[in-house]
């Protein structure tokens, strides 16, 4: 990283402007960084606005990566990510889990609905408050995601074999900074908004 923040490889500082952008030209990273330093977006230098630009090209690049990696078991990315939130956090309201998960609450019951019928969560009374209904994992929800994560963590193996060791020492030592950006999203659900 240079001493102005990271940049798309090829965009030298201070060459934002719009001509590439006509030309078609650009990759994802570079399009990406050159919409946000056009947009009147006062809130952050363009140094942020760069990494930004980049983390966000970087995680959809992921998302293609982690569909690839994850064996197909019938279930969506929601379905899973809302199986991982309960092992996590344990037992939540569906008001909760949809806002966490970002869909509507009517889309979270009908989930919910459809992982009670499979076996992976169940239902049961708030501690708290014994009117109100949890969703928790069930054991088999817990063996299921195990079984996942075991598949994707084989399929990576493969993958970081055939990177050298600078690169893998690289993501390495960025798995506590993708660690604190989850945990960020998590302590504010706001950023997760659009």
């Amino acid at each position: 990283m240079n001493s102005a923040g990271w940049r798309p490889e090829g965009v030298p500082p201070g060459d934002l402007g719009s001509d590439d952008l006509r030309s078609g030209d650009l990759g994802a990273d570079e399009l990406a960084l050159r919409t946000l330093a056009s947009a009147d977006l006062p809130s952050a230098p363009l140094a942020e606005r760069a990494l930004a630009a980049g983390v966000a090209a970087g995680l959809e690049r992921l998302i293609g990566l982690f569909r690839w990696l994850s064996p197909p078991s019938g279930l969506s990315l929601t379905a899973t990510a809302t199986l991982a939130t309960l092992e996590r956090g344990g037992p939540r309201r569906l008001t909760a889990l949809a806002a966490r998960e970002g869909v509507t609450q009517p889309a979270m019951t009908q989930l919910v609905a459809r992982l009670q019928d499979t076996g992976l969560v169940d239902r049961v009374p708030d501690p708290a408050d014994g009117r109100v209904v949890q969703v928790r994992i069930t054991a088999e929800g817990r063996a299921m995601l195990a079984r996942r994560r075991a598949v994707r963590a084989e399929r990576v193996a493969g993958l970081l074999a055939r990177l050298s060791p600078d690169e893998q020492a690289a993501l390495a030592a960025a798995l506590p900074a993708m660690d604190a950006l989850a945990n960020a999203q998590r302590d504010d659900p706001l950023v997760a908004q659009p």
